[in-house]
């Protein structure tokens, strides 16, 4: 099933459909934002540690590596939610791949239990993670790792706090409005939810003037809109 444009939120967007019949399956598709965050912070500290104790790298090279990783981290948030997650459905395996990923977050973009990686997923992508940057980068992996993992957290909490909580009146508001456009307006648009800078880059910021039309409806209905 596609991600559906132009429609309002759903009526049920608190609570999303079940993927699979199993119910334990199904609960493995679900997670409480704590624990997936709890999960790569102590990841990186770890990493963090690691590099400390065993490596002779500098605090400089540990500190570029790691803000290294977090911006590598951005790139690849923009790209996987770009070419993966919204995948053409033009296949029925492409519409079942595409709607278990992604599509039903749009379809239930409040549903408090799949705004996060499941715990399962979590470990799971930190050992992948693990293994390959270490064979690509040897001692420099570590830092380079933590940085990309405390990206994953931060992209993970911003996410949820865009569809939780209302639009701040910061600097932050344009990261609610930057999604809002992306769920309920151009799907095909703004992909980076931790940052736009990625968007900008490989053009895929929205027109003016669509942007400034959700920009009314976001800033008048901050509670039916996000």
């Amino acid at each position: 099933m596609p991600v559906r444009q132009n429609t309002p939120v759903a009526e049920n967007e608190h609570e999303s459909v079940a993927l699979f019949r199993n119910k334990f399956l199904d609960s493995l598709t679900r997670s409480h934002i704590a624990v997936p965050v709890s999960i790569f912070f102590l990841y990186a500290a770890g990493l963090l540690w690691w590099t400390k104790t065993v490596t002779q790298l500098t605090n400089g090279q540990i500190a570029l590596l790691f803000f290294g990783g977090t911006l590598f981290f951005t790139l690849i948030e923009y790209l996987v939610h770009r070419h993966v997650y919204h995948i053409a459905p033009n296949t029925e395996k492409r519409k079942k791949f595409q709607y278990t990923m992604h599509g039903v977050h749009h379809e239930h973009p409040k549903d408090k239990s799949r705004l996060a990686l499941p715990p399962v997923l979590s470990v799971f992508i930190g050992t992948l993670l693990l293994g390959l940057f270490r064979l690509i980068l040897g001692q420099y992996s570590f830092s380079f790792l933590a940085g990309f993992m405390v990206g994953y957290a931060l992209y993970l909490l911003i996410h949820y706090s865009i569809h939780i909580f209302r639009m701040p009146k910061n600097f932050f508001r344009v990261l609610w409005i930057n999604h809002a456009i992306h769920h309920y307006s151009e799907d095909d648009v703004m992909f980076g939810v931790s940052s736009p800078l990625w968007d900008y880059i490989f053009g895929t910021i929205p027109r003016k003037e669509k942007k400034q039309e959700v920009q009314v409806n976001v800033t008048g209905q901050e509670e039916k809109w996000l």
